[in-house]
């Protein structure tokens, strides 16, 4: 629901959250404008048939979220312009203990890792290199860290030289520097009937406009993606792509596929950005597709979705003809990365302790999709490393309601239409890394409970083959 006023058949149970994102809904959709007032909280309870406390809570909510303001003795205004997405995936209502959380992807909170930052931290301390603490460099930065760089990237099949990767605070602001790099504004950027939540927004800063293309289960179809970019006359310039199962359908894109990939954008004139957020995390799968077209192709990846969430560093490996327009937008936007983070990442990949993190965030996340394979079916796709699951939901199914019901078991997920760039069906993108065991074997009882038909477990499969 988008539009403005509400009408009392909009507003389900629980009666607030239902009010806060309708109201959320008509802002991001333009019916409600930056600075419009909107009504008393009591005409708007007469109008809509709820309690005056229903609708103070729901105005709290949205004063939380930043989408409007309340001034005393003004009224409540909305404050901020059309968004990408009503909520982003992570939004927790104020309840009285926060929800579980399968919303974020994240890695498991293992103790070693609160050990592997402690020992870290212990060892730098009697080591700490002066351009640590005062380096302003940036290519300082990349002489010092590159061949870590280099190293890691080998890890997930990215075999590039230290010059062509760029080290940056994320594989988000990698992101940035790779669009700014091949795009300008008003071009169009390929992509993926779903992808990550953090390209909508970006293209949209960036004025940029994305392009969904179709595809089946073993990803975005190259015949399409040719005939997309013939079609822009010119102004497509690139395919965005999450080839190794960082996507929002968990899928890993197999090698056949990903060469027909390359060689589409290839015929077509397209540069290729693949984001491979989890890195090394799946074991045995194929080349990145930016090793199958290193001319064209820029690869990036980091360090907070393996390892720790805390660890922001994120790698870009470029062509070499493109290495320097990579830098100096870098250069514009966050110019250099942190170098403390830089060596922290160091000691951790040159002291075995990022490959022991690694092992065991496999065996833990094994376990975990194990579990919500048990507990949600084969239509929980995904695999035996993944962070989460994509679970679609039959057609119908009212995607919004579905989440606010699980928010009210006290368990946040993320909703499919969130990630969609085409129209999609209804589907829940549930994370497996965040809570502890129990807390998510509670949570994934708590989803099953409120499914169209219940548990779609009879018949589950064990993980999807890679």
């Amino acid at each position: 629901m988008s539009h403005w006023p509400l009408r009392k058949q909009d507003i389900t149970r629980p009666a607030y959250r239902s009010l806060a994102q309708g109201i959320a809904a008509a802002i991001d959709a333009g019916s409600l404008r930056p600075g419009q007032r909107l009504p008393p909280h009591r005409d708007l309870a007469w109008q809509l048939g709820v309690s005056v406390q229903t609708v103070s809570r729901a105005y709290e909510e949205l004063i939380r979220a930043d989408l409007i303001s309340g001034e005393v003795g003004r009224g409540s205004f909305v404050k901020s312009g059309p968004r990408e997405t009503i909520e982003v995936p992570w939004f927790r209502a104020p309840t009285d203990r926060p929800p579980i959380d399968l919303s974020m992807m994240t890695p498991v909170r293992l103790p070693i890792i609160a050990d592997a930052w402690r020992d870290s931290m212990m060892r730098l301390a009697d080591r700490l290199p002066e351009s640590a603490m005062l380096s302003f460099r940036p290519r300082q930065t990349m002489s010092l860290y590159g061949g870590m760089a280099a190293a890691w990237l080998a890890r997930c099949g990215m075999v590039v030289p230290a010059q062509r990767i760029l080290i940056t605070n994320g594989t988000t602001p990698a992101m940035f520097v790779a669009l700014m790099t091949v795009a300008q504004p008003g071009d169009i950027i390929a992509t993926e009937s779903s992808t990550c939540h953090t390209l909508k927004p970006a293209a949209k800063h960036l004025h940029l406009r994305l392009r969904g293309i179709a595809g089946d289960d073993r990803g975005m179809d190259p015949q399409a993606l040719i005939a997309a970019a013939g079609a822009a006359g010119g102004r497509m310039k690139a395919v965005f792509l999450l080839p190794a199962g960082g996507g929002p359908h968990a899928r890993i894109i197999d090698r056949e596929r990903r060469a027909e990939l390359a060689e589409a954008a290839a015929i077509a004139g397209l540069m290729i950005l693949e984001s491979d957020p989890t890195g090394p995390m799946p074991l045995r799968r194929p080349a990145p597709i930016a090793s199958i077209a290193p001319d064209r192709g820029f690869y990036f990846t980091g360090l907070s979705k393996c390892l720790s969430p805390g660890l922001r560093l994120g790698f870009l490996a470029m062509p070499e003809h493109w290495a320097e327009a990579v830098l100096n937008r870098h250069l514009s936007m966050n110019w250099m990365a942190t170098p403390l983070m830089a060596e922290i990442a160091q000691d951790w990949i040159t002291s075995g302790t990022a490959d022991a993190l690694l092992a065991a965030q496999r065996v833990e996340l094994a376990a975990r999709n194990r579990l919500v394979q048990r507990s949600l079916g084969p239509m929980a796709h995904g695999f035996q490393h993944g962070l989460h699951r994509w679970l679609a939901l039959p057609q119908g199914t009212d995607e919004a309601a579905l989440v606010a019901a699980a928010l009210a078991r006290q368990v946040a997920v993320a909703p499919g239409s969130g990630f969609a760039v085409l129209p999609s069906g209804p589907a829940l993108r549930i994370a497996v890394g965040g809570p502890g065991v129990g807390e998510l074997d509670h949570a994934l009882r708590q989803i099953c409970a409120i499914l169209p038909g219940g548990s779609p477990a009879k018949g589950a499969l064990d993980g999807q083959p890679v």
